[in-house]
């Protein structure tokens, strides 16, 4: 019979915990366009309608590795989020602007 994570998360170290639950946060940070938008429970087809596309081009959208910044735009304010661009370096973090005018709305200030 299989244990519900629930038990079995109980019966780990605080310490563990602390890892797993780290490492879960580090593993949603990063994530391909068709990850986070089945994380965001949203089916290509559901997007495609937001976006008033096809289906198959939102398939097509999630393999490419080079698009438009517009483009990836409107994917990720499809899904109800907001794209920011940003630059790090090892003396801080700076956030493009260029691009701000794109969507025509304004970012907040940059978290470093």
């Amino acid at each position: 019979m299989a244990n519900k994570f629930s038990k079995l998360r109980q019966q780990m170290s605080p310490e563990s915990q602390a890892r797993a639950d780290a490492k879960a946060q580090a593993i949603l940070a990063e994530m391909p366009l068709n990850e986070l938008r089945q994380a965001r429970g949203l089916s290509q087809k559901m997007l495609a309608d937001v976006l008033n596309v096809q289906q198959p081009a939102i398939a097509k959208m999630e393999k490419r590795t080079d698009m438009y910044l517009s483009t990836l735009r409107s994917h990720i304010e499809a899904m109800g989020g907001q794209l920011e661009i940003v630059a790090r370096f090892p003396d801080g973090a700076v956030r493009i602007n260029n691009f701000a005018e794109l969507g025509g709305k304004e970012t907040a200030p940059l978290d470093t």
